[in-house]
This record gives C-alpha cells, structure tokens and sequence, in this order.
C-alpha cells in the first residue's frame, strides 16, 4: 500500500523520474548490518593499495583520476556533463557527455577523440538530471563496439553503437526514455538498455538489429513520468546472463531476456536504489541513495548481495549514485555525485569485510566509475 500510496503522491507534485521539487541542479547539504564509520585510512582502505579510480564528473566537464588514499591526481577535460563510462584492456576509456562519446587514453590522460551524436532533438549542451546527450554505456566483450544509451529530453531514447577502431557511429536503435543504464549480454549478441521513464529494458539483438521491450515494473506504472517506482541501473549475472534490477531495498527483478519471463526476490534495505554492479563469482552491489518517505524508509546504504541471496547492509554517509569494487574484492568504492539533490563531491571507500567506511574528496559531483587495471596507470 505504501509504494501505491508514494507513486499517486509523485503525480501530483508533477516530478519527472527521480527528482523532488526541487531544481536537480542544486545541491543540499537474512541481513546483518554494519553501522561503523572508520575516518583511519589504513581500516578502510584495505584492499586499494595500487587502484587508481576514474570517475565522471557531472558537476563539470571533467573527468578525475583518484588515488583512493590520497584524493584526484588529475583530470581530463572530455565534454559537458560526463554520466556513464566504461574503460577496455587497451586503457581507452568512453565517457557518455551531453556532447558525445570521449575517448580518454588513460595511460596518457587526454582526450584522444570526441564522438558527436547522431540522434536528433538533443536540445542545447547543457547538465543537470534532464539534459540531453549520453547516459549509461558499455563496451562490447570484443571491445569492437561501444554502446551509448542517448536522453532525448522530453522524447525516447536512442541507443548508439560506435564502431572502436573507426570512431564512427554505425547504427542508432530506438530505446525507451531516458536509458540510465546499459549492459552487453556475455557473448555480445544483446545490448540491455534501461530505460528510467518507461519502466522498461529494450533488447537490442546486434545481428540483426532487431529489438524488443520488457517491462520490468514490479509495483506497476501507476504514476507514469511522476513515479519514483521505475528501473534504474541493471547487471547481467555471470551465471545465466539474466538480468539483475533492483527496487527500492525491496524487490530484486531477475529477468530471463531470452524470454521476457521475471521473477523477484526479496531485498532488505528498504531505501531507494540505483546503482549496480556484480563480481565475477556472483555478488551483487546495490547503491541505496536514501528514502522516499522518510517516515517509513531507510537512509543511504550499500546492499552486498550473494549469489544466494544474503545480504550485507552497509550505511552511507548522504546519498550515493554508482559503485565499483577492486579486483580482489575487498573494497568497494561508491560515488556520492547522485543524480538528485544531496549530491556530494566524493567517493565513499568501504571495507567490505569490516563494513567501516570512508569518505574521500574526488571530483565535481562524480557519477560513473572505474577501477583501472594497474598497466593502465601512468607512474
């Protein structure tokens, strides 16, 4: 009754996706839980010595390279609004920016290559939550294709392919409004995108270019453009390939995209959810950025899901919107730019075996993450 109670109220003060009524543009100020805040960098650093960080900063036109002890050791200016990025063996990094897709060499740090788009109706180059240009985005296994899910304000979507050796944008696929986020099954042959404001997945078959919708709308559509209760960020599981969604520290939507089919799970942070990421042996992280009803929900949280369904609740200090994790698994990194209002210019560290955590000055409003692999990084 509650989530039915919170999508009317959404309609009726007339927000659009995930903002409150104020500007998004401003800022403000079985399951075991951790509530132990560690300010040592030695506790709740474990696990980060050799990582370096690129994130995207949506707050400026950057984006910031972190050592997670010390803070950013540089930046590389890529375009207006960076949101989503994904980095390839090669080192090359794609930024999604409201002007086009940045390639970064990260060993060099600069700008290699701005790629415009090719979708139409962007409006003018601005930021904020609403603006125009790319947002998720994911690299092909092959590394031969980059895949772009494209805002149009006020529209749907597109979902671009840029072709890696050429540059070039070699096809343009409709998708459904505002594609938060995207992912490539594990043979490559589908593109996931999420897309935020129609409560859906479109599958995008590469071979063919055939595409298809699955609604993934586990308290219904009720509220249309004004719910708070829509998708927003996905992973494929190692396992199956099946998709993982995440609502509200509440449910967890497991979809089979060969056949549309889903199933939930249940979650336990009770807080509004957005970004995700699984390890290769299963787990899954889930960024929990804070309530909707404050009466009734939880504060800011990361959710350590195993592959069997238990689950870890670390608090957060303030929201959070993406997360990344080392490549031995024990530190987490979660970024605190957050797509509403209560963004933060930091990442917060957390020690995933203590549960203490720490949070570090990185960037302007930083959004999407990375963990570079250590012959990416420059001496």
């Amino acid at each position: 009754m509650k989530r039915l109670a919170l999508a009317a109220t959404a309609v009726a003060v007339l927000v659009t996706g995930c903002a409150t009524t104020h500007s998004p543009d401003t800022p403000s100020a079985n399951t075991s839980t951790s509530t132990s805040t560690s300010t040592q960098p030695d506790r709740a650093a474990r696990g980060t010595a050799g990582n370096t960080l690129l994130v995207a900063d949506f707050g400026a036109d950057t984006v910031s390279f972190v050592d997670p002890d010390k803070g950013v050791t540089d930046s590389v200016t890529v375009g207006r609004a960076p949101y989503g990025l994904v980095v390839g063996d090669d080192g090359r990094a794609w930024v999604a920016t409201a002007e086009g897709v940045a390639v970064v060499d990260t060993a060099a740090r600069e700008r290699v290559a701005l790629v415009p788009y090719t979708t139409k109706h962007l409006g003018p180059v601005t930021d904020g939550e609403y603006r125009g240009g790319g947002m998720g985005i994911a690299l092909a296994p092959d590394g031969r294709h980059v895949y772009v899910g494209v805002n149009v304000p006020d529209g749907n979507g597109t979902l671009e392919t840029l072709d890696t050796r050429t540059l070039d944008v070699t096809d343009t696929t409709g998708v459904g409004r505002r594609p938060f986020d995207v992912d490539v099954s594990r043979d490559g042959r589908e593109v996931y995108a999420t897309d935020h404001d129609s409560f859906d997945v479109t599958v995008l078959d590469t071979g063919s270019g055939d595409t298809r919708r699955i609604e993934v709308a586990p308290y219904g559509t009720e509220g249309g453009l004004g719910s708070w209760l829509k998708p927003h960020y996905a992973a494929v599981r190692p396992s199956d390939g099946k998709l993982l969604l995440p609502f509200e520290g509440e449910k967890l939507v497991v979809v089979d995209p060969e056949t549309g089919r889903s199933r939930i799970e249940r979650m336990t942070a009770n807080t509004h959810q957005h970004g995700v990421t699984v390890t290769p042996d299963g787990t899954l992280f889930v960024v929990g950025t804070g309530p909707i009803d404050p009466a009734e929900d939880e504060g800011p949280s990361l959710t350590v899901r195993t592959k069997d369904g238990r689950e870890k609740v670390i608090p957060l200090d303030g929201p959070h919107e993406d997360v990344a994790v080392s490549a031995d698994g024990r530190t987490a990194y979660v970024t605190g730019g957050f797509t509403r209002d209560g963004y933060w210019d930091g990442i917060t560290v957390v020690d995933l075996d203590s549960g203490d955590t720490r949070r570090l000055t990185a960037g302007e409003r930083p959004l999407g993450i990375a963990v570079l692999e250590s012959g990416n990084e420059r001496p």
